[in-house]
């Protein structure tokens, strides 16, 4: 089956006002940088995001705190962005902040198809309040469910025309989880290629998975913190 579509624009064209959408990513990493602008032009609202975190100003999911797209950001870490400061402080945003591992494994239990699970990380917080509780082994655990989405988007280095996908290095992150956890997954790639191109040992998820591909144009891959070395100058 040919998946291939001829953009982001096409690929998002059914993205709803309210729908939930999952954007693979750790800071600027492998984020899905033509889903975003396609998401920002076609003015979509009311969003629910998952995201390791919520991007930079006028940049990754910053562009659509800025044009107020998103209702909800469920992330992990969102010390980055200014706008997402000002908007959680003044009341303009939901906000549910997960503990990184949580989020991961919420995510990978969607994709396995398994409700809820329970875990220690959370207990005696905030995070507990409304949760079930229970001891197992002397310790006491929270319950957390499986997060799904309408939609997830994710940015692979390689893919071919079925939806196999090949990650690059860090970019893995976490869009593996989320490209199995997605009622729709959508993948744009830097190289898309035909079926056999891929070494079949390399492939980081089956195109069983994706639903759309697309070759993406135009990549920043910014960095989020650039740290230099000085040199000895003589």
């Amino acid at each position: 089956m040919n998946k291939v579509v001829k953009n982001a624009e096409a690929a998002i064209d059914d993205v709803l006002d309210g729908n939930t959408i999952m954007l693979g990513g750790f800071g600027l990493c492998g984020i899905p940088e033509n889903c975003i602008t396609a998401l920002v032009n076609k003015n979509v609202k009311e969003l629910t995001c998952i995201s390791n975190n919520a991007g930079i100003d006028n940049f990754g999911l910053g562009r659509l705190l800025q044009t107020r797209q998103i209702k909800k950001m469920m992330s992990s870490y969102v010390g980055e962005n200014a706008e997402f400061e000002r908007q959680l402080l003044s009341g303009e945003l939901e906000v549910e902040l997960i503990p990184q591992g949580t989020l991961a494994t919420r995510i990978q239990m969607a994709a396995m198809g398994i409700p809820a699970f329970f875990t220690p990380a959370g207990y005696g917080t905030e995070i507990a309040e409304g949760k079930e509780c229970r001891e197992f082994n002397g310790k006491m655990h929270l319950m957390e469910h499986a997060l799904p989405a309408d939609f997830a988007m994710v940015k692979a280095w390689k893919g071919d025309t079925l939806g196999n996908l090949v990650f690059r290095k860090t970019t893995r992150n976490f869009s593996t989880s989320m490209a199995k956890a997605g009622n729709i997954t959508i993948a744009e790639v830097e190289h898309l290629v035909t079926p056999g191109e891929l070494d079949p040992d390399e492939i980081h998820v089956a195109g069983i998975y994706v639903h759309r591909i697309f070759e993406g144009v135009d990549y920043e891959k910014r960095i989020e913190r650039r740290t230099v070395r000085l040199t000895n100058q003589q």
